[in-house]
């Protein structure tokens, strides 16, 4: 019996591996050409061309759902930006951020504040009111006299977030430019919710959706082209059959176009293919990637949370369609066992609106009478998949 090892480091070596660029299948990676979004693409540029003119450009909403290249666009455009603005003397700065990937507004800010050069000692990171962060990131801006595109990628959640805390920080940053005299600052929102707007605050509307340019859903066709040009650049020739393409476009096409779905298939599915030792991806392949992906979705967001997230998580798992108050007494029996100091019940309780916007939890409302309202909530996922994604984690070892 051959060993494993040596038999996956044996197709190494004998070039039996058909994924020959994997960069190109991945999220990160932006293409020369851009398929099927030309129009978009000079809708968004036409909009910030005023910043290469020493102007500030209108605010943006960028809208469309998941997969529709919304966010490959906006970052190629910003690189072409970037490029031109090496050459010039006008201090223009360039940021991104995915809202999603912070759980608090203050570490949102903080984030913004450090690509705009902010030390840890200028802006640290816990401490200070939320006022006092944007008022920091401002006068950073003032002093630097810097004009600042400031690209926040799904706003649809940063906006549920500020929401969730009562703070009134979107509409203070689409109104930045009233406060500063010597820099300005541009803001950019992608939204995968295209009815975003209409939950917003009517001074925030006017403000921020200065401009707009909307990305309507790839169609099967069109998914197909996106993926016959990434398997041209990222696999060996003829190592992808028709079918498994059809497919791939089939499944990515038959949600809502999404393209970013359809090249995560053909890279999973080639992955299989090679771990299998086929010279070629075939349908079933494809099949496979498909369960696979949607398991790993799922294994992924609940491995990315911290430690406290995880307790209420558990708390929630334990106590199973409790209210707040029942899964914060389940928490701290949970923080007890670990040997971790609780947090308050003002903190869980925002933190339990912050898992219900990943989707992990969901929360209902009951009218209890002359004793009020409260929200109970209960798990969306297998109690099984939540010990899978947490048994790595040595702390959580004696509660799983």
């Amino acid at each position: 019996m051959s060993d494993p090892i040596d038999r996956l480091l044996d197709a190494v070596e004998s070039g039996k591996l058909i994924i020959k660029n994997r960069e190109m299948l991945q999220d990160t990676y932006i293409p020369n050409i851009i398929q099927h979004r030309t129009s978009e693409q000079e809708q968004i540029t036409q909009s910030l061309l005023p910043i290469l003119k020493h102007s500030r450009p209108s605010n943006l909403l960028v809208y469309g759902k998941t997969g529709t290249g919304k966010t490959l666009v906006v970052k190629k455009i910003l690189n072409k930006i970037q490029e031109r603005v090496e050459k010039s003397k006008f201090p223009i700065k360039l940021i991104y951020s995915n809202s999603k990937e912070e759980t608090t507004l203050y570490g949102f800010l903080v984030s913004f504040g450090r690509q705009l050069g902010l030390t840890d000692k200028e802006l640290p990171g816990t401490g200070l009111a939320i006022s006092e962060v944007f008022k920091r990131i401002l006068t950073s801006i003032d002093e630097s006299k810097i004009n600042a595109i400031f690209v926040i990628d799904e706003i649809d959640y940063l906006a549920q977030l500020i929401s969730k805390t009562g703070k009134d920080i979107l509409y203070q940053l689409t109104r930045a430019n009233e406060r500063l005299k010597q820099g300005s600052l541009t803001l950019v929102g992608i939204s995968n919710d295209l009815t975003f707007k209409e939950k917003l605050d009517p001074r925030v509307i006017s403000s921020l959706g200065e401009e707009e340019v909307v990305f309507t859903n790839y169609n099967v066709e069109q998914i197909k082209k996106i993926l016959e040009e990434r398997i041209k650049e990222a696999f060996i020739p003829n190592s992808v059959e028709e079918p498994a393409l059809n497919l791939c476009a089939a499944l990515a096409g038959g949600e809502h176009g999404d393209a970013r779905r359809a090249i995560d298939l053909i890279r999973v599915a080639g992955e299989i293919a090679e771990r299998q030792q086929s010279d070629k991806v075939t349908k079933d392949h494809v099949r496979e990637a498909s369960l696979k992906i949607e398991e790993n979705k799922e294994e992924t967001s609940l491995k990315s949370y911290p430690l406290h997230e995880k307790l209420v998580i558990l708390a929630i798992m334990k106590a199973g369609g409790s209210s707040t108050g029942e899964i914060y007494s389940a928490y701290k029996g949970l923080c007890k066992i670990v040997g971790r100091d609780e947090l308050t019940q003002r903190r869980i309780t925002q933190m339990l609106s912050e898992i219900e916007l990943s989707g992990i939890i969901t929360g209902r409302l009951i009218h209890q009478g002359i004793h009020g309202r409260t929200k109970k909530y209960k798990l969306t996922i297998s109690p099984e998949m939540i010990k899978k994604s947490f048994k790595d984690d040595l702390t959580l070892q004696d509660i799983i």
